[in-house]
């Protein structure tokens, strides 16, 4: 598998932001995310679309920040694995961004009707309503497919960060919990091979909501099989789309296993309600 990008490295430099220049990026680099949206290496079938589009300097779509003039969105069916793999795929994209030099935050909570009139998109009427206090995800699942969520593209403003920012950028955004907490049985650990802990600790860099870190890993086929999820029943507080998160996470140990020359199969089935990742040597 290609990578077109320095994997750790970017993982690791890889941070969400919220303040953003009121600067267009760069038509190359655009051009090239554009390409990269469209042919995205990832090892299973899917029906994710990247759309991106322009905003105005208003907190009206975002809330918490000002948008900057470029913006993408992932659109994706409403239903567990479309929305976990809507992660995994869209997170593959958000990296690729990163390696050019752009700033990028994962945001659930914008206003549907905004994005609407920014970049119509919805099949339906019915979607518009369907939606949780005016928020991009829908009560539960619904029909047809809509944005998931979406990231704004730009250049990190580092004096326009609200002071909560500053704050939660500190004490909470960078912090992550060791593999040993994350594993569903905390004595495999010993048993890991040094490739599966590599491919863990890019997994365990994943962003997710409120840096709730959620997944907890699992193995199968004598530690040849990593299995991603969230424990069963998991509901986060505010954020709907935990399996977003799961996608993420899964995308992270799959570049892990990528990065150190492996060629890892991937699958994803729901269970309960959740999106459970297979990634195999």
């Amino acid at each position: 598998m290609n990578i077109p990008f320095p994997i750790k490295s970017t993982i690791d430099a890889r941070r969400s932001t919220r303040s953003y220049k009121m600067t267009e990026v760069d038509a190359e680099i655009m051009k090239s995310l554009k390409a990269f949206a469209e042919f995205l290496p990832v090892p299973f079938e899917h029906d994710v679309l990247i759309r991106f589009f322009k905003a105005r300097e208003t907190k009206t779509l975002y809330m918490t920040m000002k948008s900057p003039p470029d913006n993408a969105a992932f659109i994706a069916k409403t239903d567990p694995l479309s929305i976990s793999k809507t992660g995994f795929a869209g997170e593959l994209f958000i990296l690729f961004a990163q390696s050019k030099g752009l700033s990028t935050c994962w945001y659930g909570h914008y206003k549907l009707a905004e994005l609407e009139r920014l970049m119509p998109h919805l099949e339906n009427a019915e979607q518009l309503k369907g939606s949780k206090m005016g928020y991009g995800y829908s009560k539960g699942e619904c029909s047809g497919k809509r944005a998931i969520c979406v990231t704004p593209l730009g250049y990190h403003e580092e004096n326009g960060l609200r002071l909560l920012d500053r704050v939660m950028k500190k004490t909470v955004s960078f912090k992550r919990k060791e593999i040993k907490e994350l594993l569903t049985d905390p004595h495999d650990f010993v048993k890991l091979p040094d490739d599966i802990l590599y491919a863990l600790d890019l997994g365990r860099k994943a962003p997710s909501a409120m840096n709730s870190q959620m997944w907890r890993f699992a193995f199968e086929d004598h530690f040849n099989t990593i299995a991603v999820s969230m424990p069963p029943g998991y509901k986060h507080l505010k954020w709907e789309h935990p399996n977003v998160d799961i996608g993420i996470c899964a995308c992270h140990v799959w570049l892990g296993l990528v990065d150190k020359g492996h060629d890892p199969k991937v699958s994803v089935n729901e269970d309960g309600g959740r999106a459970f990742w297979r990634i195999s040597l």
